[in-house]
């Protein structure tokens, strides 16, 4: 029987790619990669020849089966998403489940994952925190927000930087005006930027400087 690996890779600069992930990307059979161009650029650069298949959201209930069949039948396939650490708010839990169910060794590598950097950044508590991800678009966001308002960690979200100054807006209409927070983007880039301020300033801080790149906000929880 072959093995699952998950292989994070750079959220931004391509050095933070670790040795031992490039090892792994040479040696197993096959690369699931979320887009085949995204990630061709990484192979390429690391000297990585290893053939890929596309793995998305699109069609990972549908090809998780198959893939579970191939490792029973020897085949050792990686996991990589376009960037950070596969399941983290991109494809890969549906797979692990079905190679979990299989009895398939599963190792996911440590590594690049966005939100690490962004907690320990926002000077907010850190010992204790909680991981939403993207809140929902419609429906349940309201009654997910109304539950949130009562969370005593700190909260960490990633969000569309088209929709961060109405996400903010929303904290402080939920949380109050007053909470803590801090807006990081473009982690680990050239242009990397952490903004901090209670969610009303760093709403009025975006709507002025229209943001770009990928987005994590870290929310001070309810002190008690």
């Amino acid at each position: 029987m072959g093995k699952l690996y998950l292989v994070p890779t750079p959220v931004g600069n391509l050095e933070d790619m670790t040795l031992r992930g490039i090892r792994i990307l040479k040696e197993v059979d096959l690369i699931l990669a979320e887009d085949t161009r995204t990630s061709g650029f990484l192979l390429k650069h690391f000297g990585i020849e290893t053939r890929m298949m596309s793995h998305h959201k699109f069609n990972e209930h549908k090809t998780v089966a198959a893939i579970g069949e191939r490792i029973e039948k020897g085949e050792t396939i990686a996991l990589i998403s376009d960037a950070g650490t596969p399941a983290i708010s991109d494809p890969g839990f549906m797979l692990v489940r079905e190679c979990v169910a299989r009895d398939i060794e599963v190792e996911c590598l440590p590594g690049a994952t966005a939100f690490v950097p962004a907690l320990v950044n926002s000077g907010l508590p850190n010992d204790r925190f909680c991981f939403e991800g993207f809140l929902p678009q419609k429906k349940g966001r309201q009654t997910k927000l109304k539950e949130l308002a009562l969370e005593t960690r700190t909260m960490i979200f990633y969000e569309s930087p088209f929709r961060l100054v109405k996400t903010l807006q929303q904290f402080a209409e939920y949380f109050g005006s007053e909470r803590k927070a801090c807006v990081s983007r473009e982690i680990s880039k050239l242009h990397e930027e952490n903004a901090r301020g209670t969610v009303t300033e760093l709403a009025a801080y975006f709507t002025e400087k229209q943001p770009k790149g990928e987005i994590v906000i870290v929310v001070g929880g309810l002190e008690n």
